[in-house]
């Protein structure tokens, strides 16, 4: 009988497999990617995860220097995905005024947001206070970085588009070819950034501390560097530049660094400063300068060329083959640089081998979810995912960057600190867990990304979106 139900069984997982392959070579039909949705989704949460519980667990907070951990991918995810959507967006130009202008506008309001978020005039949601010292708004950030990296792609979508031939043959280099323009200016892009970066003579420098709970608080401490091409902490050209060019009272004034062995008593935890720390342990440093944001225009191209194989590429197989090879090459390739100490993972300097261990990595996972959701059709397992990718400025905004927390904190009684929220994760997750660890990771999962993908979905049921 066992014999016989196993000859019965193969004919059907035969069957099954059949069916999976047919649906991976068959052409597709035009519809909205779901799995880019899902992905954008996915990057959100991640970013709640990491910004909320990476204070308590610092394997998933960014890495205090060289490495790369997971709050490390969030922005290298994002990049990928504004990429991939860039040819879909601009899969029919009616003229190029419009694209450029709709372009521009967009970057406009990015900048704008990005500024009133993480530009020190909202304080959210731990201080119930608004406005910010001209001298001091921090220029860059996130939403800004993601709007300079647009601006330049888009526009040089816009102007590399052509029309392709009906009778064009697409065979394994021809994506590669027809977009080879990009791919050279791409080239450009990393020959200034390794030229600056390992050229540029980085002399002594020095800041005034303005913390006012700092015992070193108004003295102006040096740094001395006089060096060239050092990717170290002090000396950096990426840091170098901003200093020059931002000036460093407008650059973000607690750098993951301070948690590294040599500032930190509670390393990789941040905590007092040791008695023996460099001066530099206390200066700015901004992870979103002026020469790491174009560096980060590499990871943008390459998920505007996965977008272009998306179009181009016209069966399942074909796209995933092109996904998954380049995928895998460049996240290999960035662990080879970082092993061989040739040039290391560095979120703050978005190093080289940073963006391609990252664009690797956002490859892989996207061919998974396009897998998935897009060939296979399971798509309820990840509908929380799929509602916050639709509606990530708005799960962003609230939650990611604390807005709504800061208008339920604004209702407080008697005490700043005797909060709906503060009541929420001390009774309700951590005394229950009696561990702060837990109950912190609890409460991001349960009462801020759970509970915001429940509003996404709501306001997808209803058609609210808000879009830039």
């Amino acid at each position: 009988m066992e014999g016989d139900w196993t000859s019965e069984r193969r004919p059907m997982d035969s069957e099954i497999g059949d069916q999976v392959v047919k649906k991976m070579v068959e052409e597709t039909k035009t519809k909205r990617v779901e799995s880019l949705d899902i992905f954008r989704g996915l990057t959100v949460v991640l970013m709640i995860l990491v910004d909320d519980a990476g204070g308590k667990w610092q394997m998933i907070g960014h890495a205090p220097w060289n490495g790369c951990n997971l709050a490390d991918f969030v922005m290298p995810f994002f990049l990928f995905i504004v990429g991939m959507a860039i040819p879909l967006a601009f899969k029919k130009i009616p003229n190029w005024a419009l694209g450029s202008k709709k372009v521009i506008i967009r970057t406009i309001k990015l900048i704008f947001w990005g500024l009133i978020l993480q530009g020190g005039y909202s304080h959210a949601p731990d201080k119930l206070t608004y406005g910010v010292d001209m001298k001091q708004i921090r220029w860059c950030g996130i939403l800004q970085r993601i709007a300079i990296s647009y601006l330049i792609v888009s526009l040089l979508e816009i102007a590399t588009k052509r029309a392709m031939p009906k009778d064009f043959l697409l065979d394994r280099r021809s994506v590669f070819r027809v977009y080879c323009l990009q791919w050279l200016i791409a080239a450009c892009i990393l020959v200034v950034y390794l030229s600056v970066l390992y050229g540029t003579y980085v002399p002594d420098w020095s800041f005034t501390v303005y913390n006012r709970d700092n015992p070193d608080y108004g003295k102006v401490l040096k740094v001395s560097c006089g060096v060239r091409g050092k990717l170290d902490q002090p000396c950096n050209a990426v840091g170098y530049v901003d200093r020059e060019v931002l000036g460093i009272n407008h650059m973000y004034i607690h750098p993951a660094w301070r948690r590294s062995k040599a500032c930190s008593e509670n390393s990789p935890y941040e905590g007092p400063f040791r008695k023996d720390a460099p001066s530099w342990c206390q200066a700015p440093f901004e992870p979103e300068g002026i020469l790491s944001s174009i560096s980060s225009i590499l990871t943008t191209i390459i998920g505007v060329h996965c977008g272009h194989v998306l179009i181009l590429r016209k069966r399942h197989l074909d796209r995933l083959k092109h996904w998954f090879l380049m995928g895998v090459f460049l996240f290999v390739f960035g662990i080879i640089l970082h092993f061989t100490n040739a040039i290391p993972l560095n979120k703050q300097l978005y190093s080289f081998s940073y963006v391609c261990l990252t664009a690797g990595a956002a490859a892989l996972v996207f061919s998974l979810f396009y897998v998935v959701v897009d060939i296979l059709g399971i798509h309820y397992l990840f509908l929380p995912f799929k509602w916050i990718g639709m509606n990530a400025m708005l799960v962003y905004v609230m939650a990611a960057e604390g807005i709504f927390a800061g208008f339920i904190n604004g209702w407080y009684y008697d005490d700043p600190h005797n909060t709906l929220i503060y009541w929420i994760q001390k009774h309700i997750f951590i005394s229950v867990w009696h561990s702060t660890k837990v109950g912190i990771l609890l409460y991001v999962i349960f009462a801020e990304i759970l509970f915001w993908a429940l509003v996404a979905g709501i306001c997808h049921r209803f058609g609210i979106y808000w879009k830039l």
